[in-house]
């Protein structure tokens, strides 16, 4: 089946992108991961955020570390990009030699995401949700500010609320 060959609408591209300023810096506290059976592992969780290929594109690398030797144990690379025509976000993300790829939908209120994936019978759906406070505010940080090394965790006002779980 032959493709449509048509021209990228950028500023569409761009200004769909812009919604997720709110993501770009970087971010640490601890993660819980979940690997099988048994108790989650608290992880100490780096996150950088960034726009890349002149705002096109939003990457966001994130290493996980044991907290007893700081041993590397989850790393992960995801790319957002949006398609003007259908759109639709979409993410690919990898980790552990392996790849997904996912449509990624915006939150209502701006401030959060959700994305899924299906692996034969596995069904994932997760919730990524910022409460962010910036100089006091309550709005969404802009793209052009400054990016400060922000926190999450149970302790402080800005934070990211993963949840995994069937669907």
């Amino acid at each position: 089946m032959a493709q449509e060959l048509r021209t990228p609408d950028f500023d569409k591209q761009r200004s769909a992108m812009k919604k997720l300023g709110f993501l770009v810096s970087e971010w640490s506290g601890q993660n819980h991961v979940q690997r099988g059976p048994g108790e989650p592992v608290v992880l100490a969780q780096t996150e950088e955020v960034r726009y890349k290929l002149d705002g096109l594109v939003l990457t966001i690398e994130g290493i996980g570390r044991t907290l007893d030797d700081n041993k590397p144990v989850l790393q992960a690379l995801g790319i957002i990009s949006y398609d003007d025509h259908t759109e639709t976000y979409h993410l690919r993300a990898f980790n552990d030699g392996r790849f997904l790829e996912s449509d990624v939908k915006l939150l209502a209120d701006g401030n959060g995401l959700t994305w899924g994936f299906s692996f034969g019978e596995i069904r994932r759906s997760s919730v990524l949700k910022i409460n962010s406070r910036v100089n006091g505010s309550n709005s969404p940080k802009s793209p052009s500010a400054p990016t400060p090394k922000k926190a999450y965790g149970p302790d402080c006002p800005t934070r990211i609320v993963v949840g995994l779980g069937k669907y």
